[in-house]
């Protein structure tokens, strides 16, 4: 007897190979084998002219979804067709959530099988659970299977109802999503808060104080018996403090005043209290937890720490990576406390098995949190992982083994000393048994939090010591706005507000950047002007759609669906067809929603309008009866813009650039210009003679006001040479770059080898000296996992057609395929592993013909603006033909990558 086994991925399906009897064969359906369509060429002949074919889902007839094959899967079908005949027996051993479930629906349904059909279900690749699972097998879950129909319909519903709207009111390519765009509208809140801040100024001391040779800080609390003020006693919108609360506020003059007179003075302790505090480790990895803290600490997105635990999971190295449960197992339990145990030693074990429950009333997936695989726990040095799967495995090991470790007892220590009117507090924590903390602490999202196991050790004190005054200083404080969001605290509030999956939330981060809703700036997310205008414009008109607790209690409709206390058909009838439904909304209101208004951008305090157009944002305004328009520079963010940077966008458009003087040696203008991309120094005027002035930006860190002339001849040097290298004779420069300053070390033949300066290097002063240091230090890698990043994942062969070679790389949005100077993209539904050379040449072709395509027609489209204006001199013409090229790549990517991107998430 002989029995077919289907799972998503190669990799997986290598895994359980190793596990099964003979007689199995494993095969793998890459993922989806069908879905809705996904552009018109999907779409059947004989549908193409239905009013709903776009849409994807029949609303005239019970909301019947089109299914079809996509093309690069029916070679996949194919195959396990043909594989399926010389079976006895079916096995669908997909994922066991609800797209698992799907999957195995679909396969059902396309490959109609004659012989036995049953569902496997595990949530970890080992012997024993493979074993286990064979002897428990199901049949196909059918009301998870239509939760999930439903849920895939809505999105669907969603995304190609309002994004239409969205190309005709704003711009073209924009999307709108059923939790995108809640996710979108929370980044723009956030912005919003930040640009209705008004900080606040407030002054206190700190005092160096010394007791028996050992120093400790005090920080001013008191005077004359009044609380002092701290920075969360301000009201945000008034800069002010907040009505009611009984502080002190001291001003630079009175702090400074108040540290001369208590300088010499006597300081006495008045109380010491000491609290003793127990911590409880943190439960075991969700997919949430796990995206969040991942972020916090190896600074991995959300996208890339589920493709990694993906990874981990078709390996056998970790359970499934998509759960709600914080449950772990009592095989878990007991692998995570012989670890302690053998690791720590009995006094570092739990007293009693430590268990933990979800609390979520919607949590669903799979039926245990995230942990180590199997009935005893590799450690993460044992497992041969390298760069971002050991630093994640060694994450989730380090958390689960922290479950069942003993709590952490710690003693906080509060000390109050007066100085005349005057009270000081000193703040100390003692570790009194480290507990779990020998493991594993957990992150915070708060840069600057002090991490939980670090001691502040204060000398042995007691009421009516003494202790010297050492130093005293006055320190001004401000206010600071509310954080923007990273995405872990995206995450977190995500979760916190019942909105979408946890499943779905890399996917729906990577969308929201990818789509130019928001800029990822030192790992915070920030949303653009056009996140800014679509959030507008839905709050406006369909307020539902971006209301938290609205999405959370669809959500809730959802779950209730997969368990059959809800029924799907009359549910999709109402949110749509229905008296309020979407289409009705979108019909009633279209011809309400004015575009001009619908692009643009009302900002309190600013003069001038700030307007969506097709290359993204500009302002706007009218001056001597003529309407100014200037770009706004991408890095410009919406809380940051007030009406100086306005004043000077406008200014340069109006009378040209700023001119900072005339260049040393060749006596050219050298100006302060302002571009898409943000400040930079050009040296001499556009013309005829010099259509390509040189440039240069300004370094990170510096302003407009910053720049003299001397800075700008300096940076419009770069790169320079700083000499050669003593041992290689090879040239070594310093220039700025893409990634910041730099140093270069050119070994002609043998490469170039780049490092970045350091805080305190300046890329105009650095000398020789110092540029060898910097080389002769081991090279850092980007985002620490890819490192090695040049070094192929997967070598493919050569191209057929120039023999040149055909890899897999790692990049920074994910994997992708290079050949020569073409890179396509490693479809999301497809692993590394499964890309054949075959499937790599027909996504190589389908993007080489879709850029020569594209040259094409700007290539005609240039000639035949060119004929029709054949009076134009030839320089002329050779300036403007350039200058619309530099236009065209600057948009064209842009553009391209909004065309090509679906209309929901």
């Amino acid at each position: 007897m002989s029995t077919l086994v289907i799972v998503e991925s190669p990799t997986k399906a290598r895994t359980i190979r190793n596990y099964l009897p003979a007689g199995y064969r494993v095969e793998a359906s890459m993922g989806h084998v069908r879905d809705l369509p996904q552009s018109a060429s999907e779409i059947p002949a004989n549908v193409k002219e239905e009013k709903w074919a776009k849409l994807g889902v029949n609303i005239e007839s019970e909301f019947e979804p089109l299914y079809v094959v996509p093309k690069d899967k029916k070679k996949i079908v194919k195959a396990l067709k043909d594989a399926l005949k010389d079976a006895d027996e079916l096995i669908l051993a997909t994922d066991e959530d609800r797209e698992g479930e799907s999957i195995s629906w679909h396969l059902l349904q396309l490959l109609q099988p004659k012989v036995p059909i049953k569902r496997m279900v595990f949530h970890e690749i080992t012997q024993e659970a493979i074993k286990e699972a064979l002897k428990n097998c199901r049949t196909v879950d059918e009301k998870l299977v239509r939760a999930q129909e439903t849920r895939r319909i809505l999105d669907r519903l969603v995304g190609y109802t309002l994004s239409p709207l969205l190309w005709k009111k704003i711009a073209w390519g924009l999307s709108a999503g059923r939790v995108q765009s809640v996710a979108v509208r929370l980044l723009v809140r956030r912005e919003r808060q930040r640009r209705a801040f008004h900080q606040g100024t407030y002054w206190d001391l700190k005092a160096t104080l010394e007791k028996d040779k050992s120093a400790f800080e005090a920080r001013l609390v008191t005077l004359r018996g009044q609380r002092l003020a701290t920075g969360s006693d301000f009201d945000e919108a008034t800069g002010q403090i907040a009505a009611g609360r009984n502080v002190l506020l001291l001003n630079e003059a009175e702090a400074r005043a108040l540290q001369e007179q208590i300088t010499n003075k006597a300081w006495t302790v008045s109380n010491i209290e000491e609290r003793p505090v127990t911590r409880k480790p943190a439960p075991p990895f969700t997919t949430s937890t796990l995206q969040q803290e991942s972020n916090r600490k190896l600074r991995l997105s959300a996208r890339d720490t589920m493709r990694v635990a993906q990874s981990l999971y078709e390996q056998g190295f970790i359970t499934y990576m998509r759960t709600d449960s914080v449950n772990l197992s009592q095989q878990a339990i007991e692998a995570a406390r012989t670890c302690v145990e053998n690791m720590y030693g009995a006094a570092y074990l739990s007293p009693e098995p430590r268990k933990y429950s979800t609390k979520s009333k919607g949590a669903q997936e799979a039926h245990e949190a995230i942990r180590p695989a199997g009935s005893s726990f590799r450690t993460p040095q044992e497992t041969g992982l390298k760069g971002a799967e050991f630093q994640l495995y060694d994450l989730i090991w380090k958390r689960t083994v922290a479950t069942q470790m003993a709590e952490a007892r710690q003693t906080h220590i509060t000390v109050q000393i007066q100085v005349e009117e005057a009270g000081f507090r000193a703040s100390g924590k003692r570790i009194d048994f480290p507990g779990f903390f020998r493991a594993y602490v957990e992150g915070s999202d708060d840069p600057d939090a002090a991490i939980e196991d670090r001691e502040v050790i204060l000398p042995a004190l007691k009421v009516g010591d003494k202790p010297a005054c050492k130093a005293l200083e006055a320190i001004g404080h401000e206010t600071q706005p509310p954080a923007r969001y990273t995405e872990a605290s995206l995450v977190k509030t995500l979760e916190s507000e019942g909105i979408g999956r946890p499943s779905t939330y890399a996917s729906i981060i990577g969308t929201i950047i990818d789509r130019g809703y928001a800029q990822m700036v030192s790992n915070a997310l920030v949303p653009t002007f056009t996140a800014f205008a679509v959030t507008t414009l839905l709050e406006n008109h369909f307020p539902d759609l971006v209301d938290t607790s609205f999405t959370a209690r669809m959500e809730q409709t959802l779950d209730e669906i997969s368990t059959g206390e809800v029924k799907w058909l009359p549910y999709l009838k109402e949110f749509y067809l229905g008296k309020a439904g979407l289409e009705t909304q979108v019909k009633e209101r279209e011809s309400q929603i004015d575009p001009t208004e619908a692009r643009t951008i009302e900002l309190e305090d600013l003069a001038a309008k700030i307007r969506i157009g097709r290359y993204g944002a500009y302002l706007e305004t009218e001056k001597d009866d003529a309407i100014v328009k200037a770009t706004i520079p991408q890095d410009l963010t919406p809380a940051d813009l007030d009406p100086a940077q306005v004043e000077v966008l406008l200014r340069q458009k109006t009378e040209g650039p700023d001119k900072l003087g005339l260049h040393p040696d060749t006596g050219e203008p050298i100006y302060l210009r302002i571009g898409p991309f943000g400040p930079y120094v050009q040296l001499g005027d556009l013309g005829e003679t010099n259509v390509e002035p040189k440039r240069a930006s300004l370094p990170k860190g510096v302003g407009m006001d910053d720049v003299t002339l001397e800075m700008a001849v300096g940076l419009l040097s770069l790169p320079r040479t700083l000499g050669v290298h003593p041992e290689t004779n090879g040239k070594i420069q310093a220039g700025l770059g893409r990634f910041g300053p730099y140093v270069l070390h050119d070994q002609g033949k043998e490469g170039k080898e780049y490092r970045s300066l350091k805080a305190g290097d300046d890329v105009l002063a650095i000398e020789l000296d110092r540029a060898l240091e910097l080389l002769a230090e081991p090279k850092a890698g980007r985002r620490g996992a890819r490192s090695k990043s040049k070094e192929p994942l997967r070598s493919l062969g050569a191209h057929p057609a120039d023999e040149e070679p055909i890899n897999i790389y790692d990049g920074p949005y994910g994997p992708y395929i290079k050949h020569g100077k073409t890179n396509v993209s490693v479809p999301e539904d497809q692993a590394v592993e499964s890309i054949t050379l075959e499937a790599a040449l027909e996504l190589l072709g389908t993007k080489e013909s879709t850029s020569k395509s594209g040259r094409k027609s700007a290539k005609s489209a240039s000639s035949t603006k060119k004929a029709t204006k054949s009076t134009a001199t030839k320089s002329e013409t050779a300036s403007k033909t350039k200058a619309r090229k530099t236009t065209t790549k600057k948009s064209g990517t842009g553009s391209s990558k909004k065309k090509t991107s679906t209309l929901e998430s």
